[in-house]
């Protein structure tokens, strides 16, 4: 791994933001541009290919579950002192995103399990009124 990239990575101080359609074309495109920021970045490797999973996961979330008709979901990606922040906010306050045990018969219900296995911290912040933003950060000096 080369150093100065590394470094480079650690002081980060740009982030990226963009509305997408709360649709499977608006969530795998939240996955392409935050592959893209992240590259443009120098984002190490192992911490791309975690943050790629991760976005993908909580776009799918807000296209699946926090889906209103005529709203977007926003996708936000926030680089400090050596912390990657990934934001996903839609307009379903009320419906608050939870781990589970996934069913071994169903096709979903995995996604959280895998946020929790390649962030080090998310959780949900709510507000304003209608909205919700459900975040993850992965700490980039660990990977």
């Amino acid at each position: 791994m080369n150093q100065q990239n590394t470094t480079q990575v650690l002081s980060l101080a740009r982030h990226f933001t963009v509305l997408l359609s709360p649709t499977p074309r608006g969530a795998r495109l939240a996955r392409l541009l935050a592959v893209e920021w992240l590259r443009d970045q120098e984002v190490p490797h192992e911490a791309t290919e975690a943050a790629t999973h991760v976005v993908a996961e909580l776009a799918a979330n807000a296209a699946t579950h926090g889906r209103v008709a005529g709203r977007s979901f926003r996708l936000a990606l926030l680089g400090r002192e050596g912390v990657l922040r990934i934001e996903v906010t839609d307009t379903r306050g009320e419906r608050l995103p939870r781990a589970q045990p996934p069913r071994p018969e169903g096709d979903s219900g995995r996604g959280l399990i895998l946020v929790e296995a390649l962030a080090d911290r998310w959780g949900v912040e709510l507000g304003p009124v209608p909205r919700k933003t459900v975040w993850a950060e992965l700490d980039l000096r660990h990977r």
